[in-house]
Order: C-alpha cells, then structure tokens, then sequence
C-alpha cells in the first residue's frame, strides 16, 4: 500500500503547486507535471504489484466519521485499474508541458491554477475510488472525481456550450451517483455495516440482489455513457482540454466499468444470468448506435466521444456474456467473457487516450477540429501521423494490434453459446455477435474516413497549410501510447498471464488454457477449438511488406516516368477531394432512421441570369435522437412539476405556519 499512498501524495502534491500557476506558470507545465509523473509511475508498480503477487493489501485510516473509519483495500482487480491510470497519468505528464503552452499566451482568461488543481483532485479522486472499501470512501472519492471534473469541462467556461455541457455532465453525474448510493444502501441493509467485507456477507434474496444490480447498473452505467445514458459524453469530452478528455475517456470510463464489476462480482456474488441478459441487449445497442452516431460527426473530438460510446458497449457486451455463462453454470466461459472485457478495458484506455492526444496535437498546431477543414497533416507533422495512424488501426480491431485481440476474445466467447441449454439465450448471443461485427466494420469506416480526411490529400484551409509538428514532449507521449498498442497486440498470452489474477480473485477459476502454449500462441478455449498467433502475423506482414517493396523496386527500374493525366482539368485543388460529410453519406442514407437529420441545401442565383446557379451551400445538421425522445419529454415532465409544486410558495405568513402546524400534526400522529 505504501506505493498507492505515494501515488496519492504526488497527485495532491502536483494540485497544490499548480495554485502558484498564475504568477509562474513554469509551474503547472513543468513542477506540477513532474508530480503527476512520478505519481503515475508509483501507481503502476502498486497496480502492478498486486497483480503478479495476487496479494489483497488492507489498511484502516483514523478518518471519516467517528463511527466510520476509512477502509482501504489494494488487490488484483483495483490493481489493475490502478495500473491503467497511473500509466495514462504519466503519458499526460509528459504530453501537458507542450499542449499548456498555448494555454499561458497574454489574453487568455482562464485560470491555469483551476485547470492544476482541480487536474490532481480528478486523479485523486480516481485513485481513491479503486481503494476504497467501504461506501462512505467510496461515494466521498466518486463526488470528487465527479466535481473535480466538472470544473474541468467548464474550465474553458466562456463559451456558452462548454458551460451547457459541465452543467448536463454534473447533473447526471448526481444522479447516477445517487443511484449508486442506493444500491449500497439495500447491501449495507441487509449486510449490517458500510464495510465491503459486511456487503458481501450480506444475505439477499433474488428479488433484492437484483434490485441492488438495477441500481448499480443504472448509476454506473450513467457514468460510463452506455445507451440511452450518454447525452452527456459527446457534450463534455470535446468541451474539455484535450489531455482532461483522454483521462476522461480513457481512465474515468473505466473508472466507473470498474464499480459495476466490483458491485456485481465481488459484493453481490451470486450473478443471475439475466443481469448478463441486460448487460448484452444495452452493450449491443450501445456499440452500434455509438459507431453510427460516430460516423456522421465531423469535429474530431466529438467523433472519439461517440466513439468511446461504442467501445463501453463492446465491454459491456463482454460482461453480460460473462455474467449469462456464469449464471447459467458454465464458470469457466464466463472467465472467458470477463477475460475479453478486461482486455478491451486496456485496450480502450491505450487507443482512445492516444486518439485524444493526437486530436490535441493538431488543434495546438492549426486550432482545428472539423475534419473538412483538415487535409495534407501527413506531410505537415509526420510522426504525429504515424501515431495516429496507429490509434485508428487499433480502434478498428486489425491485427496484430490491442483492439483485435480484445474484440477476438469477445467473439470468441459469442461463439460459445451452443454450450447453452435455453434455446433464448442462443438464439440472442449470435445476434449480438452480429451486431458486434457489423460495428467493426462499421468503425473501420469510420476511422478510415477520420485518417483520409484530416492527414491526406490537399489542406482545406489555411491554418492547416501552416501547421507543424508538435513538441517533442507530447510526440513522446503519443509515441509511447501507439508502441504500447503495438506490443499488447503482439504478447498477449504474457499480458492474459498477469490479469489472471482478476478471475482468480472473484470467480475462483482461472482462464483455463489462454497461455498454456506459451507467448506465441493465445488458445483461450482449447488449442483444437480456436487460436491465434500475433508474432506470427506480425512476421507475415513483415514478409509481404519485403516482397513487395522488392519487386516493386524491380520493376522501378524498367518503368518512365513522368506526369499522371488530369483528364484536362488543370492541377488537383482541395475542392476536388472527399469531405468528411461525402464519405458519411453512404452510411447517412442506409441508416437514416437512425438519427434526426435536418439537410438544407442554399442556391445562389446570378441576378442578371436567374436561371444561373453561381454557388451551393449544403448544411447538415444531426441530433441524437434521445434528445428527443427521452430528455427532452423527461425535462418538460420536471418543469410541469415544479410549476405545480410552485403554487404552495404563496408569499403569506399565515399559510406557511399552517404547514408546520398540520406537518406537526402529522409527525405526533405517526409517532404515537
């Protein structure tokens, strides 16, 4: 535990010397930053250290109430979130020095101090959450990281969407936090105590367990952004700084997946495989509705938040699997299952993070998000190109990368389902196996649309014409996020070897052959059943990549060269090229039920020839269907309400006394 404290000490250490920013602001980019590396180094070796020892390190802290001290527990699974953040809190120390930069120019109004402090706080906040185990250190490290976070979307608070968007994310935040405390409440109950230890001793019946679930699923889910929950993700991630967003999607997401596998496989113990049920419609649903909504967008940043959408519904779709075999009496599938939603967790967390950063980096050199505005960055900033090219390649599951292994060890756990007796629940997880793949390729699309767009061809404005390479500190830190995608990708029997310690810790059981064959070979079933080799792969595409190169250069030699034809239109322009609007529009008309599209195309007439078109205009705007038909009816539904409770407010004396005195009346009749 003492590396965990130390974790602790230098995220609230780095807060406290960012309160000098203002006057220094060498600081936040440098002192500060310095802290939250060490910090995250610190939280690795702890996360990792109760990994590969399988060790459950406890401690009592004199603090809280008197009646209440703190609960402290350190294991294989809080270790391994505590890993994850810790390794995306060192990546940001070392990418915040350049992108802050911009951030201390003359003129700017916002406080550097504010984004310091309440940066170490969120990261406090998320480290204490993953060692809590209690619920009162829970829910007290849960509201800070949720407040923390909050002044961290609105931190750019001059602009009336970012304040729109702190203010949804805090509203949804206490009221998934809510529901969270509820669920502990019914265990705390029943249990006798605040305790974990007493929650898990806690005797429910079927009927209250799956009430607590209700609840945990519902608060925890709300903050993770699954389906229909999510309005306030694509709000509050592009409101953010860029390196606030990757911590937000990459470590705060997982954060809150982390509760609810706490909550359900640790505290309530006995999974029902309906909850599996629910888990996999919603995570289905989630995945592909998340990668549509991705699809039609053309601010980067909000294109990774419906993204990250998408990737919470893969591991959503993970666990309900895991959860249904499970609760059906197949433990060793639900290992399975459990194992693939582990793994998409890492993976998330490396690619997305990477992706934000890499969308930091191009709005720090040419203050761009609209991919139609982008083009020609490959030849502007080639190595943040290969970063990003690496993250898209990741996100779209190509081997031999991290997010096919994850999104393979699910399909492999749908492919399972024949193992069932109830003919429902195999009839169900093949369609969800297929809705997972059509999302894969659905993503796919998306992120070739993304790189094509924004990196190659012509720039479609002038600031993307004049952009440059980003300093070498925040190349560093997305260099650093696409290896480690690369060799997750490639040694994933080793990676599986230390996260086994998770199933062993909650279920008992093991993955049963995934490693056996060592690291070149990744069996998770059996050998005969299905496998997978990345060295391998890794090797073929290095052969092919030398054979052709080879014979290309053959052939080199015999061929002219000169000018390609233009078919007679003159030089290419950046007018000629695919918009990110263009590239959708396929999927815009098959999926049109999907969203709320409104298209309007203007035409500008020659007014001394009215039949002559001079120019087009074509504006498309797009709105999440859950506006419409969920908030917006549950927003007039409150406001309906208040109006009506309003009417007691009469402004006289005499009526309020009134109330007391029949309240009154009231509390001495259900006393007595």
């Amino acid at each position: 535990m003492i590396f965990a404290y130390l974790s602790l000490f230098g995220t609230l250490a780095s807060g406290v010397l960012a309160l000098g920013a203002d006057r220094h602001p060498r600081l936040l980019r440098y002192g500060s930053s310095i802290f939250l590396g060490l910090s995250g180094l610190l939280a690795i070796v702890a996360g990792g250290w109760a990994m590969i020892d399988e060790t459950r390190s406890t401690d009592v802290l004199a603090l809280g109430l008197p009646w209440l001290k703190w609960h402290l527990r350190l294991d294989p699974l809080s270790g391994f979130f505590f890993s994850i953040v810790g390794l995306l809190v060192f990546v940001v120390s070392l990418y915040a020095p350049g992108y802050l930069r911009e951030f201390t120019h003359a003129g700017r109004k916002q406080s550097l101090s504010v984004l310091g402090l309440f940066s170490g706080l969120f990261i406090t906040g998320m480290l204490l959450v993953l060692l809590a185990d209690d619920a009162f250190v829970f829910m007290i490290s849960w509201e800070l990281m949720s407040v923390s976070s909050y002044f961290l979307v609105a931190y750019q608070h001059q602009h009336a969407a970012n304040r729109r968007a702190a203010f949804l994310y805090l509203l949804m935040a206490q009221v998934g936090g809510l529901a969270i405390l509820l669920g502990f409440g019914v265990l705390a109950g029943f249990g006798g105590g605040f305790t974990f230890e007493s929650m898990r001793a806690a005797p429910l019946s079927p009927t209250w367990a799956s009430i607590a679930f209700a609840l945990a699923f519902f608060g925890f889910g709300m903050k993770a952004g699954m389906v229909p929950l999510h309005a306030w993700l694509p709000e509050a991630h592009p409101a953010a700084p860029s390196h606030i967003s990757a911590l937000m999607s990459g470590v705060m997401l997982k954060v809150a997946i982390y509760g609810l596998i706490r909550f359900t496989y640790d505290l309530l113990g006995h999974i029902q495989w309906q909850w599996g049920l629910v888990l996999l419609i919603v995570g289905s649903a989630s995945t592909l509705l998340g990668v549509l909504y991705a699809l039609i967008q053309n601010n980067l940043k909000r294109l990774l938040a419906y993204s990250s959408i998408e990737n919470i519904g893969i591991i959503l779709s993970g666990l309900g699997l895991s959860m249904i075999f499970i609760g059906t009496g197949h433990k060793v599938l639900g290992v399975l299952g459990l194992m693939a939603a582990l793994y998409h967790i890492l993976s998330h967390s490396l690619f997305k993070s990477l992706l934000f950063l890499g969308a930091g980096a191009i709005a720090h050199s040419c203050h761009e998000y609209d991919l139609n505005n982008m083009g020609g960055l490959i030849r502007r900033m080639p190595q943040t190109s290969v970063f990003f090219l690496i993250g898209c390649l990741a996100i779209s599951g190509l081997p031999p990368l991290n997010g096919f292994v994850s999104e393979w060890l699910t399909f492999q756990t749908a492919l399972q389902a024949p193992a069932l007796e109830s003919g429902v629940l195999r009839s169900i997880i093949p369609v969800a196996a297929a809705v997972l793949a059509l999302s894969a390729a659905l993503a796919a699309t998306c992120f070739v649309k993304v790189y094509g767009v924004a990196f190659l061809g012509q720039p479609r404005s002038r600031r993307v014409g004049h952009a440059h390479e980003v300093a070498i500190g925040m190349r560093l830190a997305m260099g650093l996020l696409a290896l480690l995608c690369v060799l997750f990708g490639i040694f994933t029997s080793a990676v599986i070897g230390i996260i086994d310690a998770i199933p062993n810790l909650l279920l008992g059981q093991g993955p049963p052959s995934a490693a056996a064959h060592g690291w070149l070979w990744l069996t998770p079933i059996s050998p005969k059943v299905a496998s997978y080799s990345a060295p391998l792969v890794v090797v073929g595409i290095v052969l092919f990549a030398l054979i052709s190169y080879a014979l290309l250069h053959v052939r080199a030699t015999r061929i002219r060269r000169g000018d390609a034809w233009d078919g007679g239109f003159g030089s290419l322009n950046a007018r000629m090229q695919y918009s990110g609007t263009a590239f959708s529009m396929p999927i815009q008309r098959i999926f049109s039920p999907v969203w709320d599209l409104k298209d309007d195309v203007e035409e500008t007439k020659n007014p001394a020839q009215p039949w002559r078109t001079e120019g087009l205009r074509h504006q498309l705007q797009v709105s999440d269907k859950s506006w419409s038909r969920l908030y917006e009816p549950i927003g007039r539904l409150v406001l309906s309400a208040a109006r009506r409770v309003g009417r007691i407010q009469t402004g006289s004396i005499h009526t309020y006394l009134a109330y007391s005195f029949f309240t009154l009346i009231l509390l001495l009749w259900l006393v007595t």
